[in-house]
């Protein structure tokens, strides 16, 4: 059944009549059914750590929608709180942790290799899921990119250009890169431990690769996801690996060579038109439209969405968003769009 299985042979780099099709944060608070669970866990975290509750949240989209793949519910910062960080989060202002931002800080953060205690509920949401999924529906597990959490875990919640971190990695190029080594080797024992309990595909979300520049880049966006994609096919051979350097404008170009991504994930700040040409030239994309559709709805939706499949149906292609599916999105909406692309 496996090799039948749509988002599996896009990413063998397949091309497919119809597309593939999930979309980021599909478990999430426009759904009613969501935010009732939400309310049963009683708090964000609880919803993470608790897998039958992880589990039904993740299943929920695929029941009411059919989407192709079920992407695990959990958060990019849990590996920051299993390595050592404290992590809450502030009603209506987002994720808190305690912050890295000097050698002192650094040492008390754990080994990449103790963090499986702290995320065994999150694998066992995994195992949960591949017993209760459709036998059609890919399971994609996933983490943050090692940018993306330093930025946060520097800062100790979210920036606006991730700042702290620029500073840091100035200032303090030793503790940064340090860091950024710790992350890079705990993600590839969290991803793997993930494969392990049954997830079929990995997606590496690195949010604010955007904010690097040049050299910068290269070092701890390009060279990290490739050292983490390497590990993984080292140790589970064949496992496909999707990247998402979101907002990395020209830095799409040649990703998915420089780093091994089975496929690449794109915002919609490029045009399709333009990525098909430039990067699906190298294998599989996912992507890109805007999320602001979902909430508006309507014949700009149908028309938007039908111009990024036109896009790229000369290649293997993954239907999804820019970005993740915002609150405020009408859940009929995303019935149009899947009228839209399936016909």
């Amino acid at each position: 059944m496996a090799a039948q299985k749509t988002i599996l042979r896009a990413l063998s780099g397949e091309t497919l009549p119809v597309p593939p099709v999930w979309l980021m944060r599909q478990a999430g608070r426009y759904l009613p059914e969501y935010r009732a669970t939400r309310a049963q866990a009683g708090d964000f975290l609880s919803l993470c750590y608790t897998p039958e509750l992880a589990a039904e949240v993740t299943l929920q989209p695929i029941r009411r929608y059919g989407f192709d793949a079920a992407i695990l519910f959990a958060d990019i910062l849990l590996i920051a709180q299993a390595l050592g960080a404290d992590l809450w989060f502030a009603q209506g202002e987002g994720p808190r942790l305690s912050t890295v931002t000097g050698p002192a800080d650094l040492a008390r953060l754990k080994p990449a290799g103790a963090i499986h205690t702290t995320l065994a509920p999150v694998y066992d949401t995994v195992r949960l899921l591949t017993g209760a999924l459709p036998a059609e529906t890919t399971l994609i597990g996933f983490a943050g990119a090692p940018w993306t959490v330093a930025s946060y875990m520097i800062a100790g919640r979210g920036t606006p250009d991730q700042g702290p971190a620029h500073a840091l990695m100035q200032a303090d190029p030793a503790t940064f890169d340090a860091l950024i080594a710790l992350l890079t080797e705990a993600t590839v024992e969290y991803l793997s431990a993930q494969i392990a309990a049954g997830a079929e595909v990995v997606k590496l979300f690195d949010s604010w690769a955007g904010s690097l520049k040049g050299a910068d880049f290269a070092r701890y966006a390009v060279e990290p996801t490739r050292q983490i994609i390497a590990a993984l096919k080292a140790r589970h051979p064949g496992i496909p690996v999707i990247a998402f350097p979101r907002e990395a404008g020209q830095g799409y170009i040649g990703f998915a060579r420089a780093t091994g991504a089975d496929c690449v994930a794109l915002d919609n700040s490029v045009s399709a038109d333009w990525a098909a040409a430039n990067v699906q030239v190298d294998g599989c994309v996912q992507g890109n439209l805007a999320p602001g559709h979902m909430v508006t709805g309507g014949p700009a939706l149908v028309e938007e969405a039908r111009r990024i499949v036109r896009a790229f149906s000369g290649g293997p292609h993954i239907f999804n968003l820019g970005h993740g599916i915002t609150p405020e999105a009408d859940p009929a909406n995303v019935d149009l769009l899947l009228k839209a692309i399936r016909g």
